[in-house]
């Protein structure tokens, strides 16, 4: 699969990360800082959290560090006063810092606005780690051809997509029945309707077994996350939408599956540690010791599996639609979630508004074609003010 070309290392690995502040940006110096002799960061970048950008960047000695809120620039000039390390702010400062050379990015700026930077660094040819699902999930089609084109490395990170990467075998897709995506079901899984009617947003970012970024955490919670992943699926792995599935795992132990047609089901196990994801991306092809739990199943005891409710976490279904219909359908569903997300954690809705809005924002948005980034951007543009207009009628 072209998406996935082994490339040659050398002796110390440059790498850039691309939301540097957010869980995965610092799981990801966290192993870095645990082996600085392998790495040399080149470039670091956040939104808005300029005092952890200083801090990493102080400690890490990168080229540059790109705040994207540029109200925030002179104190990250101020922070980072007789340390060699260039400041720039803006979102054209952080495409051109993905643009940087480096041998290995890491994309995990949260949403929609990473595809600007991932692509950037798509199209030097860079190996990319990529975190950043909304990517794949607003324009899949656009970016594989674009990482094709670039003759690009793109390595998922995602614990999920990492894990159907290690089992999957690319040279004999026919002899593949299935891929089977794994959910914790969220901190909400034995939750009534009634009950996450009443819940807030403190409520759905305490997940049980991860710690992620407040979006993604109340995305776990709808099952949204799991409909956007099963979207990057399939773009990652071509097997057709009819032959990914998912199944809800509480212990978060086994994180997803490849079934093939000798009835042969393989698995990645692990711990609940995102730096065994990030660390087999940033080591890649070869592997690294991580800080990550040893998995001891005796002490687990068990592991369960059940079916996803699909009548209490409607996102799952709305998520298959959209990828079964095309088009521009995903890029809708991306980008009114994010809009309802962001909303709900901003206590403007409630929690089950979520799913209305995102549902009535593919209502009245027809799916059309994506002939390019312009199209994807205008038609996410278009999505979050549909979606902004339903969330105001619903307060």
């Amino acid at each position: 699969m072209a998406v996935l070309k082994e490339k040659p290392q050398t002796s110390r690995k440059t790498v850039s990360i691309l939301g540097s502040t957010g869980s995965v940006g610092c799981n990801t110096l966290d192993l870095i800082g645990r082996n600085p002799d392998a790495y040399k960061v080149v470039a670091l970048t956040a939104n808005g959290n300029v005092e952890r950008l200083i801090e990493q960047a102080r400690a890490f000695c990168p080229e540059i560090a790109v705040i994207g809120d540029e109200s925030k620039y002179r104190e990250l000039v101020d922070g980072l006063k007789n340390t060699g390390v260039q400041a720039a702010a803006g979102y054209d400062a952080i495409i051109d810092a993905a643009d940087a050379a480096s041998d290995w990015l890491m994309g995990a700026i949260v949403g929609a606005a990473g595809l600007k930077p991932t692509l950037a660094a798509v199209r030097r040819g860079a190996i990319v780690g990529l975190a950043n699902k909304e990517c794949l999930v607003c324009a899949g089609d656009l970016m594989m051809r674009e990482v094709e084109k670039s003759n690009a490395t793109l390595l998922p990170v995602d614990s999920e997509h990492n894990a159907i990467y290690q089992v999957f075998d690319f040279d004999r897709i026919s002899s593949i029945e299935k891929i089977i995506l794994t959910a914790s079901g969220g901190p909400f899984r034995t939750k009534s309707s009634k009950e996450m009617a009443t819940m807030t947003p403190e409520q759905a970012v305490a997940h049980p077994n991860w710690s992620m970024g407040a979006k993604i955490s109340v995305d776990s919670a709808t099952l949204m996350n799991k409909g956007l992943e099963m979207i990057e699926a399939y773009h990652l792995f071509p097997v057709g939408e009819e032959r990914i599935d998912v199944v809800v795992h509480p212990q978060s132990v086994i994180h997803s599956l490849v079934a093939y047609v000798d009835g042969s089901v393989l698995a990645q196990l692990g711990s609940p540690d995102m730096r065994t994801p990030i660390g087999y991306a940033l080591n890649w092809p070869e592997r690294g010791e991580t800080p990550s739990a040893k998995l001891d199943l005796a002490e687990i005891g068990q592991l369960t599996f059940e079916k996803p409710d699909t009548e209490r976490f409607p996102a799952l279904n709305m998520a298959r639609k959209a990828l079964q219909t095309g088009g521009s359908a995903p890029t809708i569903l991306n980008a009114a979630n994010e809009v309802a997300v962001y909303g709900f954690l901003d206590r403007a809705v409630g929690f089950l508004d979520i799913g209305r809005i995102v549902e009535e924002t593919l209502e009245r948005l027809p799916s059309g074609r994506l002939n390019s980034l312009d199209d994807v951007f205008e038609i996410d543009q278009q999505a979050r003010r549909t979606a902004g207009e339903i969330m105001t009628q619903l307060k």
